[in-house]
């Protein structure tokens, strides 16, 4: 018998974080915007930031001409500390409203965070809202999340997670187990950028330069919002090779040509015990789970 997991939600603390719409950026010298694709040849492409108009949350994660790009909005705060505040507090189903500019009041919903080192907010909203949105528009997330515990799993650690996604995933407790939906389960083998660093914020990339591989695994028709499953990784604290551990993250970002790059996701819960028990459920999307208009 399966049963709802019981959380310390009425003691969780909702407060706000905010951060301005991104200008995207490229490092380096301005005469070398160039970035190389895995196989040695220079490439010039979109990345992340901005508004994307014709990206969404529900599209594929492959295929674009991209390289890493963010479905919807990006927002990121201009200091550096309350940039590690916004993206460390933000949790993927949190409400973000628009408080400046033409679109003033409208509302969206946090879809994923960026980067190996925390740039910036991934929020989804619906194309025509978008249409509004401009560099620099002030955007606050009505964040909660951070501190949240199952009663029944404690050894189950949960990041940059809403309760109304955890509740809207359906995760259900058998007494051992901790049962999550996901699309497909990712083998630690195919995780690339963002291992070793901090899990609380940024994002953890799959490898893509292989294709046979990823599509051996069943991960070539992924699509953006779909949950996964990380096979033998702990992401308790840092990323990192565990046999045994499992995470679950949903995919934030598109895939690009870069070695160590692929479509970005974002963790959502952790165990290195075996508690976590992924459940095969195609359509695991935010679309569907959060409601999302296109």
């Amino acid at each position: 018998m399966t049963r709802a997991l019981t959380l310390n939600e009425d003691k969780l603390v909702t407060v706000s974080v905010m951060g301005s719409v991104a200008q995207p950026t490229f490092p380096g010298l301005p005469a070398e915007p160039y970035r190389l694709a895995a196989d040695g040849t220079p490439f010039l492409l979109p990345t992340y930031g901005g508004v994307v108009y014709n990206v969404s949350v529900g599209d594929p994660a492959y295929g674009w001409r991209a390289d890493c790009v963010h479905p919807g909005v990006s927002i990121a705060h201009p200091t550096d500390t309350g940039n590690r505040g916004l993206n460390i507090f933000a949790c993927v189903g949190n409400e973000a409203v628009i408080m400046t500019g033409e679109a003033k009041g409208q509302r969206g919903v946090v879809t994923g965070k960026s980067g190996r080192f925390s740039e910036q907010v991934i929020v989804h909203f619906p194309k025509a809202v978008r249409e509004g949105i401009a560099v620099g528009d002030q955007i606050v997330v009505k964040s909660r999340g951070v501190g949240m515990v199952a009663h029944e799993h404690e050894s189950v650690k949960f990041k940059s997670l809403s309760p109304e996604l955890l509740r809207a995933l359906g995760v259900r407790s058998n007494g051992a187990k901790l049962e999550v939906p996901v699309v497909a389960t990712v083998p630690a083998h195919l995780l690339g950028a963002g291992a070793g660093l901090t899990s609380e914020g940024g994002s953890l990339h799959l490898q893509t330069t292989d294709r046979r591989a990823v599509a051996a695994a069943g991960l070539d028709t992924l699509r953006l919002g779909d949950l996964v499953a990380l096979t033998d990784y702990d992401s308790r604290y840092g990323h990192g090779y565990l046999r045994g551990a499992v995470g679950i993250a949903v995919v934030g970002q598109t895939d690009g040509p870069r070695a160590g790059y692929g479509p970005g996701v974002t963790l959502l819960i952790t165990d290195a015990l075996g508690t976590l028990e992924p459940v095969i459920a195609p359509g695991t999307n935010l679309v569907s789970l959060l409601g999302l208009e296109a």
